[in-house]
């Protein structure tokens, strides 16, 4: 098990570069509730589980109540309902796979490395 690498989400700008980036590779969006329980379990799930390196996917996570108008415009970019917590896989662009609450699993992603 390796450690998550995580890129932290709080600006357009950086969800704009994780949009360039998941053309070159794939790109994992976690949407996490810093006041929920489920949310927290989902995290420590989703951390044990990761096993891949930045080169094939690389990890984004978002404070969705510090940054929730980012959030939302995640929702609107990805065509995706706004849940928490949430895992969006984007290829090119595009969302291609969208998890939330107890079906988050970091080992759905690797079909995707």
């Amino acid at each position: 098990m390796a450690n998550v690498n995580w890129r932290i989400l709080s600006s357009d700008t950086d969800l704009d570069e994780a949009i360039q980036r998941s053309h070159q590779n794939t790109v994992v969006l976690f949407k996490h509730s810093t006041r929920c329980s489920v949310s927290s379990m989902a995290l420590r799930f989703f951390e044990q589980s990761w096993n891949y390196d930045d080169a094939s996917i690389t990890p984004y996570f978002l404070d969705l109540i510090q940054y929730r108008s980012l959030s939302n415009r995640i929702a609107s970019e990805f065509a995706v309902d706004h849940e928490s917590p949430q895992m969006i896989v984007v290829k090119d662009g595009m969302a291609v796979l969208d998890r939330s609450h107890n079906m988050i699993d970091a080992n759905a992603l690797g079909e995707f490395a």
